[in-house]
């Protein structure tokens, strides 16, 4: 936790959200499945991991692996982990989709870790922490304060952020923030293990196709 950084949703109380029983119930079953799988996902991902660790470091400088404060659960702040993909000058107080020429800050190795999601693998130690889940809205940075605060508004921040979201599934990169809002409350409405299976399910799929990837600023004229 950095406590120099502020927290994005002012620290006053969340809208009240009412935890049903069976959001309580889905919340146990599902932490109990993040750990259990994360758990699983690591031993066979252990010596990937240290290959991408080592190509990472070996072909750029800077750390293998970069920590960055995100916004998790009630609008607490963690250090998200992941292969630190891009060179060590690029800007970190703002997002990849609002950069420009964000394909200037990549490494080449990077590319290929962010097409194929291989990046995110070091959160799987951010799930079994309990900061994360596999599947939940994506954790922002602290500076996207629209987001925060329309979350914070319809009780998103009641859930744990994950790897992947319905927002990733429904155009990824090329979401504009008052859409991702949208859907994110759209899960927090349907929320239940069946979603989370679609959503997982249809990440994978996602991920071969290498659908809806876009880096950096979006031309809204095209």
């Amino acid at each position: 936790m950095h406590d120099n950084i502020q927290n994005p949703t002012g620290g006053s109380k969340h809208v009240p959200f009412k935890k049903t029983p069976h959001f309580i119930v889905y919340g146990v079953v599902k932490r109990i499945l993040d750990c259990f799988f994360a758990a699983i996902a690591l031993l066979f991902a252990a010596l990937p991991m240290l290959c991408i660790a080592l190509a990472v470091k070996l072909t750029s400088k800077g750390s293998a692996v970069f920590k960055q404060p995100r916004v998790g659960k009630n609008g607490e702040l963690f250090e998200c982990l992941k292969f630190r993909s891009m060179y060590v000058n690029a800007p970190s107080s703002c997002a990849t989709a609002e950069l420009a020429k964000a394909d200037s800050y990549i490494t080449p190795i990077g590319r290929l870790l962010r097409k194929t999601s291989l990046d995110e693998l070091p959160q799987l130690i951010n799930i079994l922490k309990g900061e994360m889940s596999f599947i939940g809205p994506r954790p922002l940075i602290p500076e996207e304060e629209f987001i925060h605060r329309e979350r914070k508004k319809n009780g998103v921040y009641n859930l744990r952020p994950g790897i992947s979201g319905l927002a990733q599934i429904k155009g990824r990169d090329l979401v504009q923030p008052a859409e991702k809002v949208k859907l994110d409350t759209e899960y927090l409405n349907k929320i239940g293990l069946i979603e989370d299976i679609y959503i997982l399910l249809q990440t994978v799929l996602n991920v071969i196709s290498e659908k809806d990837i876009h880096e950096g600023e979006i031309d809204s004229d095209k």
